[in-house]
C-alpha cells in the first residue's frame, strides 16, 4: 500500500503532461553587450559634491562692514499662535563673502555651510537683484 501512495504522489495527470509539452521553453534574455572602457566617452563628474540637503534662504544685505562677511536679514511671515495673525519675523545671519562684492541693499541667496567662524555658518551663493544707487 505504501508503494501505491508513492506512485500517485509523483504522477501527473494527462492534462498536466499535455500542457507541459505544449508550453514553449522559456527564453533567457540576451546579455547586454560589453563596452570597452577605454573607448567609452568620459563622463564628467562634479568637482564639488553636495553634502546632503542644505537650506537656502533669500534676504537683503544689511551690513558689509566686516572683511569677507555680510549680514543678511531674512524676513518671513509666521502665524501667531495666540492671535492667529501673520506676524513679520526677522532673522539676521552672517554669511561668507570671499570677494567683498556684495553691497548694502542687495537681495542675495544664502546657503548653509560648515562653520567658518564663531558666528558665521552661511555662504552667499548668488545675487538675486542689486541695490539701486542714488
Amino acid at each position: 500500500m505504501a508503494t501505491a501512495k508513492a506512485k500517485t504522489k509523483g504522477a501527473k495527470t494527462k492534462a498536466e503532461a499535455a500542457k507541459a509539452e505544449a508550453a514553449p521553453a522559456e527564453v533567457m534574455p540576451a546579455a547586454p553587450p560589453k563596452v570597452d572602457q577605454a573607448a567609452a566617452p568620459a563622463v564628467s563628474t562634479p568637482v564639488h559634491k553636495a553634502h546632503g540637503f542644505r537650506r537656502k534662504l533669500t534676504g537683503r544685505v544689511t551690513s558689509n562692514k566686516m572683511d569677507k562677511t555680510v549680514t543678511v536679514e531674512v524676513i518671513r511671515k509666521a502665524l501667531d499662535p495666540v492671535y492667529k495673525k501673520y506676524v513679520r519675523m526677522r532673522e539676521r545671519y552672517k554669511a561668507h563673502d570671499p570677494e567683498n562684492s556684495y553691497k548694502i541693499g542687495d537681495r542675495v541667496e544664502i546657503q548653509e555651510h560648515r562653520p567658518i567662524s564663531r558666528g558665521k555658518r552661511w555662504l552667499v551663493t548668488r545675487v538675486i537683484s542689486r541695490s539701486v544707487e542714488e
